[in-house]
């Protein structure tokens, strides 16, 4: 009979500090602190500065006072039961203790495998082999993943909390693990403290410089800087697809794209981005454009760029962007092209607004719009995801009052409401990256687009959050636009609607429940990757895949739906090409030059609405 110590495959004995851990120039190292602490005293006067003048400073998407608020009434199910506070306890220090013996038992060489240690797969934040193999280091991480599993639980196990407040308790216990991960600090990250140390701590220097400046561009907040900013130049480095703006108003500018070959299909193409965002999203480089995709399969493109708005249009409302917008675009490329059959795109928001507005405009008459093609659109926020954290009575009265005396939320809100959905990968990697490491952020034109925000007009935003997200009216036909209520069921054209399997925003579920509301023919498809990369993939990138299977029904699931759906390899826009060349008329027609001869170019594509910063 075997020995059974010769059966045991012990793992590599993990390491105490060694001398890569000790400074080497004392002498430098603390000439760099005190650089260190200059700069950190800059940063301390760019946040002190705007509020002892008074001036108005954004708080961000949530306040604390609301996650405190949130999270003490999960603290309150736990302290007011003596028997449940101790459960509670003994629980978290049982879990030490197991992580404890574990530690001390792979400090002598024993094989232990913890369900800690197997939760760290994929884990990029502990990729470093330090955190496996030093016992300190692996002491962090193992408690660390302990505490956050302990602290989850602690919110789902919660009785007495509403759907909504548990929600919101998970969303911020999320935030709060995120934050204190030991990967975020310089003592308890071992690359951090090495590069730290071997630097004699001038990335620190040039960390802190970096953050008082990014304070400073943030008017006293924070602005995580994600890329080189410097590196991309809007209508020169991107949104370079050739066109003209042929018509513009107050809420937006409409381009006209230039053809690329010598006949068109008949029936044109009008995009409505949204306008949480600019829209050269679907017109980065040529290499990514869908835009100049688009033109190259012969359709004549028309798209809508939103203004960046300002106190101006502090009361445009749904209607103003739907009429003004939406209409307007139709106007303008029937004027163009003699043409009155349009085939319809719209992204994210700007697909719930093309949503509503086509009911709208059917309801006044106008049946111009005959497809519509959706782009990780909600219409039904059920499902909406983590998105209803930032949404109730108390908090739009709040987000009201912070609204009332700009008349607009600042773009910057929007954008940390969006980087909270995936703090683990849009906040901190940056934070460590830029001010820890001291390293400066690649160029890279998404997320230049990412942090490249627009504003949102005080009425359009509070009848959005209100109608869609807290009260689902869309869906129900409740909304009402002006004097009209929106029927999504009179909605009757075919539709391509495109959900992508790892949304954030608009949940892949919450997509296809949305189907369910359309009237007409509903074509679903999913495809891989999230909310921006899933939808910009151009089929020369040869990456992802996407699913097609059955049309929705009232009573299916997305997940019967899943199920049963056959996958495809690549991107989705071949597929969507098919579908839409078969709605865009069996003949061709002479490629349509910008403004058709009718209409005068009032300057190059993109357009100046686009380039008004925040």
């Amino acid at each position: 009979m075997a020995d059974k110590k010769s059966e045991s495959k012990p793992t590599t004995k993990p390491v105490p500090f060694s001398n890569e851990y000790a400074v080497k120039d004392p002498e430098q190292f603390a000439m760099n602190m005190a650089r260190m602490f200059e700069h950190i005293g800059k940063a301390a006067s760019a946040w002190v500065e705007p509020r002892e003048k008074g001036d108005h400073v954004e708080t961000g998407p949530v306040t604390m006072a609301e996650i405190v608020e949130t999270l003490s009434k999960v603290g309150e199910y736990w302290m007011t039961d003596p028997t449940r506070a101790i459960e509670a306890q003994t629980r978290l220090f049982a879990g030490y203790m197991t992580v404890w013996n574990n530690s001390i038992r792979r400090l002598a060489g024993e094989s232990v495998n913890g369900e800690a240690a197997s939760s760290t797969k994929g884990d990029k934040r502990f990729s470093d082999e330090e955190w496996n193999q030093n016992f300190f280091f692996d002491f962090l991480k193992q408690a660390y993943l302990m505490t956050t599993r302990w602290a989850d639980e602690l919110v789902e196990e919660a009785n007495g909390l509403d759907d909504h407040t548990r929600h919101k308790a998970a969303f911020y216990m999320r935030q709060v693990s995120n934050a204190l991960s030991p990967t975020n600090f310089i003592m308890t990250n071992p690359e951090l403290y090495r590069e730290t140390i071997q630097s004699n701590g001038q990335n620190l220097v040039k960390g802190m410089k970096m953050f008082a400046e990014d304070i400073a561009a943030g008017k006293g907040n924070l602005r995580v800087r994600q890329a080189d900013y410097s590196a991309f130049k809007i209508g020169e480095d991107i949104a370079l697809t050739e066109g003209k703006v042929i018509a513009q108003n107050d809420i937006c500018q409409i381009i006209q794209y230039s053809p690329q070959t010598d006949e068109v299909f008949k029936r044109p193409i009008i995009i409505t981005p949204p306008w949480i965002n600019k829209f050269y999203i679907l017109d980065l480089k040529p290499e990514k454009s869908y835009v100049n995709w688009l033109v190259e399969q012969g359709h004549t493109v028309f798209l809508i760029s939103w203004v960046n708005p300002d106190e101006r249009h502090a009361m445009k409302t749904w209607k103003d962007y739907i009429e003004d917008g939406i209409k307007f675009g139709l106007d303008t490329a029937e004027k163009a092209t003699g043409e009155k059959e349009f085939n319809m795109v719209g992204y994210c928001v700007g697909g719930t607004l093309l949503s509503a507005g086509i009911g709208y405009l059917k309801a006044k008459g106008d049946t111009r719009p005959q497809t519509a093609t959706l782009f990780a659109t909600q219409v039904d926020f059920e499902y909406a995801g983590d998105l209803l954290v930032f949404v109730d009575e108390e908090q739009l009265k709040t987000l009201e009052a912070t609204m009332e005396a700009k008349g607009y939320l600042d773009g910057s809100q929007m954008a940390q409401a969006f980087n909270m959905l995936r703090s683990a990968d849009l906040i901190w990697p940056y934070f460590v990256n830029n001010y820890l490491r001291g390293k400066d952020p690649m160029p890279f034109d998404l997320l230049f687009w990412n942090a490249d925000a627009t504003r949102m007009p005080k009425a359009n935003h509070l009848f959005y959050l209100r109608n869609c997200y807290l009260e689902n009216n869309l869906s129900r036909g409740e909304m009402v636009i002006g004097d009209t209520k929106i029927d999504l069921r009179a909605v009757d054209i075919p539709i391509y609607n495109l959900a992508t399997k790892e949304d954030h925003i608009a949940p892949a579920k919450s997509v296809y429940r949305g189907s369910k509301s359309f009237g007409g023919d509903v074509s679903y498809v999913l495809a891989g990757s999230g909310h921006i990369a899933g939808v910009v993939n151009h089929p020369s990138r040869n990456k992802y895949q996407y699913w097609t299977g059955s049309a929705p029904h009232a009573d299916g699931t997305f997940e019967e739906w899943f199920e049963k759906a056959e996958e495809h390899p690549g991107s989705w826009w071949p597929h969507w090409s098919e579908w839409i060349a078969e709605k865009s008329g069996t003949k061709k027609v002479k490629a349509r030059k910008p403004g058709g001869g009718k209409m005068k170019a009032i300057e190059d594509a993109p357009g100046s609405y686009v380039k008004v910063q925040a």
